[in-house]
């Protein structure tokens, strides 16, 4: 992340100390007042509940989530119908397997913005599948069948490597469940990566215009959920999380759907010493997977991604849509600084 990563780095190992201490205090004052308070005795069932509630935030591990985004890539473009879309969905269901207590795999078929119908698949992993009270974490693990922004217009109808524009976020929520498969929080948690999000129009087809041509998984699943009752107190979906010096702003859908949400994921990230790139500053409206699970589902759902108001390319990234969306702009401290704010996000619910 250049000059920025010393910072980050001090940072990190700061928050994991005063994790440890926190922790040790609350311990000792509990014992404290035990041994001493005969007036009003806490009883120590009490201290050990409470105690036991106080589970410690495992460490976010940003080398194996870079190593979940670089096998992804390795599959080659997950363009709908190629043999890399298959194989790398099978690689993903199998990973969720080794990880979640439950995995389901949505398969579904949705008409593109040409008229053609694609095969889909959503793959779910379930943790505490019997805990009524749940958090949904998404990314889409598809990728863009066109270089549309490539600087070379021969590139245009090339498929993309899509390392940031979708294996990123799907990478950050691998080494989030393997972290959970270990250490899991009080609520139940449900990863979903959504397949045709980035199966639009190129850009230089004028002809098709219309928001719904994206985001085909989430809305196929925003209308037909994995369980017919499937609820969740909010949902955080993570897209583009993995360029070098990220810039985090407050994505306009993600504030007019679930500002206190929002409010709640950021202020988190600045308690973490990430408030340089969790920025409390409002963002374009960007019609994304959360916008169909807020528009469809109902379920508050706030996006965590890369907007850069200067950019030249709508506010995303550099490389967005082009062919060097691949693992050289992939930065490992910007994957550990969102995979450490969800991992918290989730422990304090």
């Amino acid at each position: 992340m250049g000059e920025n990563s010393s910072l980050v780095e001090i940072i990190y190992y700061a928050n994991t100390i005063m994790k440890q201490v926190r922790y040790l205090l609350f311990i000792s004052f509990s014992l404290i007042l035990f041994s001493c308070n005969e007036g009003n005795r806490i009883k120590a069932s009490d201290v050990a509940e409470t105690s036991k509630r106080m589970i410690t935030v495992p460490e976010f591990n940003a080398d194996s989530a870079y190593q979940f985004v670089e096998k992804q890539v390795s599959f080659g473009p997950r363009v709908p119908g190629s043999a890399a879309h298959k194989a790398c969905a099978t690689y993903l269901a199998k990973t969720l397997e080794r990880f979640c207590d439950e995995v389901i795999v949505q398969d579904f078929s949705a008409r593109a913005y040409n008229g053609s119908i694609l095969d889909g698949k959503n793959i779910i992993g379930i943790f505490k599948p019997d805990q009524k009270a749940r958090i949904m974490l998404c990314a889409h693990w598809d990728s863009r069948p066109y270089a549309d922004h490539d600087p070379d217009p021969a590139n245009h109808n090339t498929p993309i490597p899509g390392a940031n524009d979708g294996a990123s976020g799907v990478g950050v929520l691998l080494e989030v469940a393997r972290q959970l498969s270990m250490t899991q929080p009080e609520i139940g948690v449900d990863i979903i990566f959504f397949d045709l999000e980035d199966y639009g129009p190129p850009s230089s087809d004028q002809g098709h215009s219309g928001e719904d041509h994206w985001g085909l998984g989430s809305q196929y699943w925003s209308k037909n959920p994995h369980k017919f009752t499937y609820k969740a107190r909010y949902a955080i979906l993570l897209d583009m999380v993995g360029v070098p010096d990220p810039q985090f702003r407050k994505e306009g859908f993600s504030v007019y759907y679930a500002s206190d949400k929002v409010d709640k994921v950021w202020g988190i990230a600045n308690s973490l010493g990430y408030g340089s790139w969790f920025l409390d500053e409002k963002g374009g409206y960007i019609t994304d997977d959360h916008y169909y699970v807020n528009k469809y589902k109902k379920i508050p759902a706030l996006n965590i991604i890369h907007l850069d108001n200067s950019s030249p390319n709508g506010s995303f990234f550099e490389h967005w849509h082009t062919l060097n969306d691949n693992m050289d702009y992939i930065d490992r401290e910007s994957l550990d600084m969102v995979g450490t704010v969800v991992l918290e996000v989730v422990f304090r619910e």
